[in-house]
């Protein structure tokens, strides 16, 4: 039988957050293991172009002569280009994500925005995050999401000192904000290696009491969360060491973030919605070589990613969301930069999306104070991955109703 004292032992390493992290013991408490139902359900890994990504030199219409006109020095040419077709192709950079189109895995919705944007990073930002234009805005679209997801964790795959994008705010639990696996530890208060040893078996072996009878109660819920962290620990610190992906990342902060994201898929944490951001994206000068820089490793990042999990059997389930507060100017600067704007292209990379380019690109001739015009809600794109990937009501999470968008296949 399980002792008062091995029993306070247990409840306090579950009760001080320094030494055992509580996002994992209700991970572990709630998560299926990955051969079990729930642990294989659909994923979707948010990606964050930070600083106003320039959505017309990420996917680009080569043919117009508009767009040598607005960009003397910033124009990519027709045989620079990855053509999409005879009119649209990426960014020369963007190599990796053009090989994904191929086969089959890439959809780029262009036009992309909101009735009456913002041209401020704060504002536009919380819009995206918190799906509305409303004047207050206090919980985000993900927060709300996790709501209708059943016993599914959410990670931020967060930078050092990295604060917790709103997007994630409102959920019902807090959403950790990890950097690695090591952030999974066990940490248990020992003043040696024989009390640590001694506390380790305490956990290993209060699961059930003697006859294999369970406790009832409070007992009982300390005695399996303890058990159930313990075991998703050491199952986590142990993938760390032996995890050897199939295709190698390139060593790039958001390659790091998505290959820890990768991990925590394959560790079977039944880990469904994953939040990422990538920041620099704010290029008011000097905009070719730092942004070039920028999509190469948002594309070689999100490429690794994705073969890696495809080549785990994770392909189906997988869906990767970009977007950016807002796009730049069509008209380039002075300083051969751009200046903040509005319609821009977003990216979903998954097995299941259709392949290829969604809606028109905006005209480059028909412009609002400057700014391409958006004809797509960004409010759609997430309906539609609330309703048919996620399996959220998207009216529930974002307000009122918004037509789906043409993205993924039946």
């Amino acid at each position: 039988m399980i002792t008062r004292r091995a029993f306070l032992k247990t409840s306090s390493m579950i009760a001080l957050g320094a030494s055992v992290p509580s996002f994992l013991s209700k991970t572990a408490a709630q998560a299926p293991i990955a051969t079990r139902p729930g642990a294989r359900d659909t994923i979707l890994v948010v990606v964050q172009l930070t600083g106003g990504n320039d959505g017309l030199n990420t996917v680009i219409p080569h043919a117009d002569p508009e767009y040598a006109r607005l960009r003397p020095t910033l124009r990519q040419s027709r045989d620079q280009v990855r053509r999409i077709n005879d009119q649209i192709g990426l960014h020369p950079s963007m190599n990796a994500l053009a090989d994904l189109l191929q086969d089959q895995s890439l959809c780029i919705v262009q036009g992309v925005g909101y009735p009456n944007p913002s041209q401020s990073h704060f504002r536009s930002m919380d819009i995206w995050q918190a799906a509305s234009t409303e004047r207050d805005l206090n919980e985000g679209w993900i927060g709300k999401a996790l709501r209708h997801v059943p016993a599914a964790s959410s990670f931020h795959l967060a930078g050092n000192n990295e604060a917790a994008p709103l997007a994630l705010t409102g959920s019902p639990v807090r959403v950790p904000s990890i950097t690695s696996l090591a952030d999974f530890q066990l940490r248990i208060e020992a003043a040696g290696n024989a009390d640590r040893r001694a506390q380790q078996q305490v956990i290993e072996t209060s699961a059930l009491p003697a006859g294999g009878v369970p406790a009832a109660g409070l007992l009982d819920f300390v005695q399996r969360t303890a058990t159930n962290t313990y075991a998703s620990s050491h199952r986590l610190q142990e993938l760390g060491r032996t995890y050897e992906p199939r295709v190698p990342y390139p060593t790039s902060a958001l390659a790091n973030h998505l290959r820890l994201a990768a991990q925590l898929i394959d560790g079977g944490l039944g880990a469904r919605l994953f939040y990422v951001t990538l920041d620099g994206f704010d290029t008011h000068a000097g905009q070719a070589g730092p942004h070039a820089n920028l999509l190469r490793e948002v594309s070689d990042a999100i490429s690794a990613f994705y073969r890696d999990l495809s080549q785990r059997g994770h392909r189906d389930r997988l869906m990767i969301m970009t977007f950016s507060e807002f796009g730049r100017r069509a008209r380039e600067n002075g300083s051969r930069g751009t200046d903040h704007g509005s319609g821009a292209p977003m990216f979903l990379v998954g097995g299941r999306v259709k392949p290829g380019l969604v809606g028109a690109h905006p005209s480059l001739t028909n412009l609002e104070d400057g700014n391409l015009r958006h004809h797509t809600d960004f409010r759609q794109v997430y309906a539609t991955l609330l309703d048919s990937w996620l399996g959220v009501p998207s009216r529930q999470v974002l307000g009122q109703e918004f037509q789906p968008v043409d993205v993924l296949r039946s």
